[in-house]
């Protein structure tokens, strides 16, 4: 099973688009289920205020635990995560119209399908990282 389908059966569990997503890629970050799943709880409905998607959040997290800037001094690991994030948030925005939940809802654009493809895309870069 790929990221894209754990991440749709954990929402279809209760659990918010942030928690879905990171979860589901944890065989990428090495965060254990029950971690993703708690850190990112808050992070659901653009945490909660209407604002960054929680699927696009759950996917930048998924980048960042699998490429870590742990080091202040560390440009590239810093460079490599900032690259990484601004090709996957310019691409969710420019697939699905734009980043904000609010909008995105006001849209019709589904839950699942933001999960679906934040998960997917996300994993593709980590497949080729």
């Amino acid at each position: 099973m790929g990221a894209k389908e754990k991440a749709l059966a954990l929402h279809d569990q209760g659990f918010n688009c942030a928690q879905s997503v990171l979860a589901a890629l944890g065989d990428y970050t090495g965060l254990d289920e029950k971690t993703a799943l708690a850190v990112t709880g808050g992070f659901g409905g653009g945490v909660r205020c209407g604002e960054i998607c929680g699927a696009c959040s759950g996917a930048v997290m998924a980048l960042g635990l699998a490429h870590p800037h742990t080091i202040g001094e560390d440009a590239e690991a810093r460079g490599k995560i900032s690259k990484m994030t601004g090709a996957f948030t310019r691409q969710f925005a420019d697939d699905q119209g734009c980043l904000r939940c609010i909008d995105l809802k006001r849209a019709g654009r589904p839950c699942d399908d933001l999960i679906a493809y934040a998960a997917e895309e996300a994993e593709k870069i980590l497949n080729d990282k």
